[in-house]
């Protein structure tokens, strides 16, 4: 293992530990991967984020299958690898289960524009329908709906982040969860949310970019 490997599994691990602490990813829920050398890496099956150690990380090609020796990969790893094929500018991806974005997903239910740190997810977040967890028909699923995205409700299941790093797919997760918790109280005090017009969004993802917040 070189030293960039063993830096970046260690940055994966450090990255699934805070989603874990911050209650994102309840019951060993979600996963974490990034590009590497071979194809990408990812968190494995089954394994609490408190527990990993480098070498429970899994490095799978971008197109192919899993080793049949070693760690198991995430049950989603079809996901990861058909984000990375579909999307040149994503360097990392963040799945959580986190409880206020996935209860909109459940009810079938995107973020609009409402506030202008949706900027951050490249604008109104949105909800896919249902598939399976783990099939190639969710991997598609969740490619389609990040088309000019960051960010992605998967339905009836839980959010999908991209980024040019880990930390900025880890920011994005963060804050689709904030975002998805305004949302729903204003739903709930039966508000009708004010939303941004497309070119107040283009106006914000350009000061964001000049604030360093978007790497474009």
């Amino acid at each position: 293992m070189s030293d960039g490997d063993a830096s970046l599994r260690a940055r994966i691990i450090t990255i699934s530990q805070a989603l874990d602490a911050a209650g994102l990813v309840p019951n060993k829920s979600g996963n974490v991967s990034s590009r590497s050398a071979g194809g990408f890496l990812i968190t494995p099956a089954g394994r609490p984020y408190r527990d990993l150690v480098p070498g429970d990380i899994v490095e799978l090609p971008v197109c192919g299958e899993p080793s049949a020796s070693g760690p198991r990969p995430s049950s989603e790893w079809r996901m990861h690898a058909a984000i990375y094929a579909g999307r040149s500018d994503a360097t990392a991806i963040v799945h959580t289960h986190s409880p206020r974005a996935t209860a909109l997903a459940c009810a079938g239910r995107g973020i609009p524009p409402f506030h202008y740190m949706i900027a951050l997810a490249g604008g109104e977040v949105r909800c896919t329908s249902y598939a399976t967890f783990g099939t190639a028909e969710l991997a598609q699923s969740a490619l389609r709906g990040l088309e000019g995205r960051r960010a992605v409700l998967l339905g009836n299941h839980g959010v999908i982040t991209i980024g040019s790093s880990l930390d900025e797919a880890h920011a994005v997760a963060v804050e689709v969860e904030n975002l998805a918790g305004e949302y729903l109280a204003m739903l709930s005090a039966g508000l009708e949310p004010r939303l941004l017009d497309d070119e107040e969004m283009a106006r914000v993802a350009g000061k964001f970019a000049d604030y360093g917040r978007l790497k474009r």
